[in-house]
Parts: C-alpha cells; sequence; structure tokens
C-alpha cells in the first residue's frame, strides 16, 4: 500500500504480437520477457497484487511460475486493434472479483519496458501523494529538430523557429509506455486518464521500448552492460603497452561502463589517460585503490600491471569482483579468473591461463593497412624499441648501420619514457637520412613504409607482423627473452639479449638481410600467413564464458542462502 491505498499492478500480454513473434515468452538475457515487469512490480514497496491479463495458456503458465495471478481475456479483448483500456477495466473488475475488494490505484505495466527500474514504479506511486492527482505517466525527454507535414497543401514544415543543437532546445515529451497509473475511479472501458496528470521523466536506458527487433538488440546489451575497471599504469620501466591496450579493449566495449585507475605516482600513464576522455580515477597505494574500487562496485576488474601478488587479487575476489590478468607471472595469477598473456607463448598447464599471438590486441590503425610488398631495395629502415629503451639500442643500431654503406632512409620513433632524446637529436642532427619522432601517433604508417624494422619482442614485434614487414629484434631484457613468438617460424630475425650482442653482429644481420632479398620475401610471407586481428574476440569470448558461470555460481549461492 501507499498511503493507506490499494495498489494493483495489470500487465497486459497477448501471445499474438506481431512484430517479433512470441515476443512474451522470449528470452530476452535467458529470461522470459515477460517475467520482467513481474519482477520489477514484485520488488516496489507499495505494490499489493499482480495480475497479468492474457489469451495465451503459456503466457499464463509462465506468469504464474514468476509469482503473478493471471487473468484470462476474453477473445474479443484479443485482437490487434484493441486498446489497452477495456483489456486493463476487465482486468481489474475481474481480479476485484476475486479478491472482494476494490483497488485504490491501478498501474500498468508494459512487458515492452524490460528496462523499467523498480525505484523508478516506486516514484511513480508517490507523486500520488498529491491527492489532486489524478494520473501519472512516463514519458522520456525526446527534444530534435522535427518536421511536420500540411496534408491540404502536401508540404513540410519546421516544428521550430529558430535551430538550436538538441541541448539548447526547449524540452519535448514522448510518452514511453512503461509506467501508467490512475486513481481506481478513472479507469474505464474506454478511458483510463484522469483531468490532473502528472509526468515522471525516465532515462533513455528505462524507457527502451521492445516494438521491433532493434528494440529488442538494444534492451538485451543494456542488460548484459557491466562496469569494467581497469588497474593499469605507464612509466618508465614498463613503458606505455599496457595503456594502450586497455585502451584498445575499452573501445570496443560499446555497451558497458569502463573506468581506470591509475597510480598518483604514475604521471606518463595519467597524461595518456587524460587524452583519450574516459573516466579515471587516481589512487595513492594499494590500500586506496581497494577503497575507490568499492565505491565503483564494478563487476570485472582489469589488472594490467604485470606481476600482481596474491593478497591483492585475493581481496578482490573477496570483494565479489571477476578478476582479469594480464601478462601476470606473480603469484595473484593463482587465484585471478583469467589470466591473458600475448607474449609467454609456453605450456601454462593452468586452467585459468591463455598465452599466445591470438591473445594479442592490435591497435585500431593496423586493421585497415595494406600488407606490405617486399621490393629488391630496402630504402627505409624503421627503429622503434618502444617505451624507455632501457638499453638504448636506439643509438646502438644507429651507430652500427651508419657503420656500413647504406644510404637510405632511417626513421626512428622514440617512446614517451626515451631519457636522452636531445643527446640524440645533438648526435645525429648533421645527418639528413635520419629523422627522429616522439610520440607518434600513426605508427602504423611507418611501419607500412619501412623495408626493415629494428624493435624489441613486444608489441612493434606483432605490428610489423600483421603487416608482413622484415624485423629484427634485440631482447631488452630476460622476460623479453620468454616472447618466443619472435622467431624464424614466424617470419623474425631474433638476436638474443641485446647487451649481449655487439656492433658488429648487428651490422652484419643487417647487411645479410639487406641483400637477400628471397630471405626478406620469406619473412614476409610467414608472417602474413599468421592471422592477428581477433585478438580482442578471442579475448572477450573467453571473458564472456567464464563470466557467465562466475555470474550463474554467484547466483546460485546467494539463492541457498
Amino acid at each position: 500500500m501507499f498511503n493507506n491505498n490499494k495498489i494493483l499492478v495489470v500487465i497486459p500480454a497477448r501471445g499474438g504480437s506481431k512484430g517479433i513473434p512470441r515476443k512474451n515468452i522470449r528470452l530476452l538475457n535467458r529470461r522470459p520477457l515477460i517475467s520482467y515487469p513481474i519482477n520489477i512490480a514484485k520488488s516496489s514497496e507499495y505494490v499489493d497484487d499482480i495480475v497479468v491479463t492474457t489469451d495465451d495458456s503459456e503466457i499464463a503458465s509462465l506468469s504464474e511460475k514468476f509469482g503473478a495471478s493471471v487473468i484470462m481475456r476474453s477473445e474479443e479483448l484479443s485482437g490487434d486493434d484493441v486498446p489497452l483500456e477495456p483489456v486493463v477495466y476487465d482486468a481489474m473488475v475481474k481480479k476485484e472479483k476475486q479478491t472482494f475488494d476494490e483497488y485504490d490505484i491501478v498501474v500498468t505495466l508494459q512487458p515492452t519496458s524490460p528496462l523499467l527500474k523498480p525505484s523508478s514504479l516506486d516514484s511513480a506511486i508517490e507523486k500520488f501523494d498529491d491527492f489532486s492527482i489524478d494520473s501519472v505517466l512516463s514519458v522520456v525527454d525526446d527534444r530534435h529538430l522535427s518536421w511536420g507535414y500540411d496534408e491540404k497543401n502536401q508540404r513540410y514544415f519546421p516544428n521550430y523557429i529558430e535551430r538550436k543543437n538538441r541541448q539548447f532546445l526547449p524540452k519535448d515529451f514522448r510518452e514511453t509506455g512503461a509506467i501508467f497509473i490512475t486513481r481506481r475511479h478513472f479507469v474505464h472501458e474506454d478511458s483510463r486518464l484522469g483531468t490532473n496528470l502528472e509526468l515522471i521523466e525516465l532515462s533513455r536506458q528505462e524507457s527502451v521500448d521492445i516494438d521491433n527487433y532493434e528494440g529488442w538488440w538494444i534492451a538485451e546489451n543494456y542488460l548484459i552492460k557491466r562496469k569494467v575497471a581497469f588497474v593499469v599504469n605507464a612509466y618508465d620501466e614498463i613503458g606505455t603497452g599496457h595503456v594502450y591496450r586497455c585502451l584498445s579493449i575499452a573501445s570496443k566495449l560499446d555497451f558497458h561502463d569502463v573506468l581506470f585507475l591509475m597510480d598518483e605516482q604514475h604521471q606518463l600513464g595519467i597524461d595518456i589517460i587524460s587524452n583519450y576522455n574516459y573516466p579515471f580515477k587516481i589512487y595513492d597505494g594499494e590500500d586506496d585503490l581497494i577503497k575507490i574500487l568499492r565505491q565503483y562496485s564494478p563487476h570485472i576488474v582489469a589488472n594490467d600491471i604485470l606481476d600482481t601478488s596474491k593478497e591483492y587479487v585475493t581481496q578482490l575476489k573477496e570483494d565479489g569482483y571477476f578478476v582479469v590478468n594480464f601478462e601476470d607471472l606473480g603469484v595473484g595469477s593463482e587465484v585471478a579468473d583469467i589470466v591473458i598473456d600475448a607474449f609467454y607463448e609456453h605450456e601454462a598447464g593452468e586452467k585459468n591461463v591463455f598465452t599466445g599471438y591470438k591473445y594479442y590486441m592490435l591497435k585500431d590503425e593496423f586493421y585497415f593497412q595494406p600488407q606490405k610488398v617486399i621490393t629488391q631495395q630496402v630504402e627505409n629502415v624503421l627503429i622503434n624499441f618502444e617505451g624507455t629503451d632501457q638499453n638504448n639500442f636506439t643509438e646502438k643500431v644507429l651507430d652500427s648501420i651508419l657503420s656500413t654503406s647504406y644510404g637510405g632512409r632511417i626513421n626512428v620513433i622514440l617512446g614517451l619514457g626515451y631519457d636522452g632524446l636531445e643527446a640524440l637529436i645533438d648526435k645525429y642532427e648533421s645527418n639528413q637520412s635520419i629523422q627522429i619522432y616522439r610520440n607518434v601517433s600513426d605508427v602504423s604508417e611507418f611501419m607500412f613504409k619501412a623495408d626493415l624494422i629494428f624493435t624489441s619482442p613486444d608489441r612493434t614485434m606483432y605490428e610489423a607482423c600483421s603487416l608482413g614487414v622484415p624485423t629484427i629484434c634485440l631482447c631488452q631484457n630476460d622476460r623479453e627473452m620468454t616472447h618466443v613468438f619472435a622467431n624464424e617460424t614466424n617470419g623474425f630475425v631474433n638476436m638474443g639479449l641485446g647487451v649481449d650482442v655487439d656492433k658488429q653482429q648487428i651490422i652484419d644481420q643487417f647487411i645479410s638481410l639487406v641483400n637477400d632479398y628471397e630471405l626478406r620475401l620469406e619473412m614476409n610471407r610467414k608472417m602474413l600467413d599468421i592471422d592477428l586481428k581477433d585478438g580482442f574476440e578471442n579475448i572477450w569470448a573467453i571473458v564472456r564464458e567464464r563470466y557467465r558461470k562466475f555470474e550463474l555460481k554467484r547466483q546460485k549461492h546467494e539463492n541457498i542462502q
């Protein structure tokens, strides 16, 4: 009840829906559509009784299973052209005869509005605290530059005086059909609208109306919408690739909410995220991170911070999050739901660990670059050691190439964390064949134009592979030595740990590759035989499958309790 008013919810649900056949019993996110308005009404603080009015025995059976009573309507009230007024009146009168009582307020909820929140229904009912209100209808702000049509003169005319951006137009409300509430004495066979009306404005999500397959698709995507928190950083030691991977994933999560969480000690990562306009929060230490996560209450936490501790991931699991870790070789990986490592190709032996190149996330720009055509001459060399280039292989390779007779162009791309830009420019500024760049936004264009690339066996190697550009790799550290994708079988020359490689070895390898057109053709062929464009789909398929099982397990546990 509300203020001693007995409240009835009437849910009209015919069996003969035309736009989507058998719509009311179809499964929307694994639940029949008819269950949504029933659960909304059951979750209300004020609703006394719920009745589904239908002409269909299957709808009736499902409705009773979900907790509603049923009124079977006559054939006369089941046609396509029958309005809701006589249907609602019929259900109300028959329900009152069953209960030997009369209701004070009658609410109409439609199955076609499954995204309505119980709190919105209660807010609409609470408007009847004003005794002058006869009816309450749900609406959505639908302001647009609209046009009308003059049938007599057969011409269009604007419904506005001045053209303005949408946000500056006056509010223009459209009925959603989600909520229609009326005092009992205004419900008749030909009307259920009182004299004094009140409107309740709904969000666009709540106002989704399933009238066709497009509406169904939109509703289903809203229902599977989740909150994803990316814990990721970028700084000199680890470079920027982790941030860019998470940005690539976020760009494909169209129907999900995302939040980036950045360590205040690592300004480089904060600066990158700031430029992409995603919401982010800065944390000070692990305790503060846990606090922010609890405030945001995500469904999924994705850690792209390399090795994690068991204590940290265990805390995330205890807080109820589904945990996905990237490139995690730490003990925290043992308790994460999923660990994904595109670089570590070895057999992990753990059911939660997925490794290999098929989980690599290419930047969007590489999906649209054509494949490299190998030419007889090497005229363009690209040096790109990413991130900080902690061993300064950039300068080592430059000096090696300049010791040869190579006379082509050399493009150098430096990571944001590279320390020594000015010294590098001073050293090579007199050499017109060398061009040095930093913070390049279109790296795929540089790579496509290159005939040969020097890099580490990290993200650039996959990008080079996707285009088919012959590549020589120098490993920065022992961890990169485990990135075994950079091997001869896949079309790479991997020289191993770069600090153990002297300049003469680089010179010899460079000259050999420049002079061997057939070898470069073979490297190109091997690279292009590898499909690297399904990384996100492969990652998200695993997340989706494991997360579904995670949710079902949690729901089962909650039901038992």
